[in-house]
């Protein structure tokens, strides 16, 4: 088993919704607390912070309290956890690689001085989308982003202050190097190169083994996914040729998905020997 530690980002919050992400639509009912504690232990994580992070997802919407069928206490997925699951499934998980053919989202919002911290909000989902920044109130997309963005606005109430469009860039200067200034690509570059550090010396290790002992392939997994599900946000996917050469995220890409296809399946035996 390679020995890595978790990365500065890795929390008990972020694990969970990481394990459900990858696991929990499969569960049959709410998950015990106990359960959640021995599907975070090979994390490092402890039980008290286990149930102090499930507490802080329960005031956040994203699960909700129930009981098994057994009659102990557990937690299920809300409908709008499983919603933003299913949007991060589209960006997380295996997909053609982007080619820029159906054009940019465009995102204009204009919100009243009275409610300026929806302002704050909205510029702060827009990031968090992986939207650059065009002009003051202009913020940009793949347009493939479409329905992600108008399903995050719907939610937060915040569709109101916003019109989208779907369109070319047209000059006048030449489209990578607006990308340039859009999006700050040294950035999402060094966030590669972070998850990399981590990752490849997981795939080295996994390739000198012949077996996918479920225990190990589940760690590394949880591990390995729960640093990268952030990327694709940070960087939303753009076409290789408006990127700079040698861009390190056509290899963090191709680490996770190999990963991905070796691991998964072999971490979802353990994640179901608990009984879900």
């Amino acid at each position: 088993m390679p020995e890595q530690s978790a990365s500065p980002q890795v929390t008990p919050r972020s694990l969970i919704v990481t394990l459900y992400g990858a696991y929990g639509r499969g569960f049959e009912g709410p998950v015990p607390v106990a359960e959640l504690i021995r599907l975070l232990a090979p994390a490092g994580v402890d039980a008290p912070s286990v149930r102090s992070s499930v507490s802080r997802l329960k005031r956040r919407g994203l699960l909700e309290p129930g009981r098994t069928g057994a009659g102990a206490a557990g937690y299920a997925l809300s409908a709008q956890a499983r919603q933003l699951l299913d949007d991060g499934d589209l960006r997380i998980y295996p997909r053609a690689e982007p080619d820029g053919s159906d054009g940019w989202l465009l995102a204009v919002f204009s919100v009243p001085e009275s409610e300026r911290a929806k302002r704050h909000v909205l510029r702060s989902r827009l990031a968090g989308l992986g939207f650059g920044t065009a002009a003051p109130g202009v913020w940009i997309a793949p347009a493939r982003l479409h329905e992600e963005t108008r399903h995050t606005l719907d939610r937060l109430r915040l569709s109101e202050y916003v019109d989208l469009f779907r369109g070319e860039h047209l000059g006048f200067a030449a489209t990578a190097a607006s990308v340039g200034r859009w999006w700050d690509l040294p950035a999402i570059a060094a966030a590669h190169e972070g998850f990399l550090a981590l990752a490849e010396p997981v795939l080295r290790s996994w390739e000198r083994r012949a077996a996918t002992p479920p225990g190990d392939a589940y760690r590394d997994y949880l591990l390995v996914l729960d640093a990268w599900r952030h990327l694709p946000y940070l960087d939303p996917g753009l076409p290789p040729d408006l990127l700079p050469p040698d861009w390190p995220g056509l290899r963090s890409s191709h680490t996770f998905h190999t990963l991905h296809t070796r691991l998964h399946r072999a971490g979802a035996a353990f994640v179901h020997a608990g009984g879900h």
